[in-house]
């Protein structure tokens, strides 16, 4: 239910990390360090912290602007959990982590609500 996400680096620039969320079509560049998510970067983080303030994204570190008070959920909570967490904080999507701190991917509400649908529509014909 969740894709392992293409991440930068600590120390990369905002540039890399627009570039990533370009090619990947998302609105979000997770950061990790050692394998271990420590923030992401999203579209809105650089259009606020970036852009509106008139800072020069070639030179501004992904760590200056990211966001690191993380709603996370673990690859064993229930898809309901991810969706009540997800409204709960207005967000799109949750990093999937492990205990240890490792990324192991992203659960996007859309993803979720596709696949509940599914589940739904396999229930209503069976």
């Amino acid at each position: 239910m969740f894709v392992k996400p293409r991440t930068v680096r600590i120390g990369a620039s905002v540039v890399d990390a627009a570039k990533l969320m370009k090619g990947e079509e998302s609105g979000v560049a997770p950061i990790v360090e050692d394998g271990r998510l420590v923030g992401v970067v999203t579209d809105r983080d650089i259009t606020i912290r970036v852009v509106a303030e008139g800072r020069d994204p070639k030179k501004t570190k992904v760590e200056d602007v990211a966001s690191r008070d993380l709603v996370t959920v673990d690859p064993d909570q229930a898809l309901e959990e991810a969706l009540a967490l997800m409204d709960e904080h207005h967000v799109k999507g949750l990093p999937v982590v492990e205990e240890d701190g490792t990324l192991v991917g992203i659960v996007a509400r859309a993803d979720v609500r596709r696949h509940v649908e599914a589940d739904e529509a396999e229930s209503v014909f069976a």
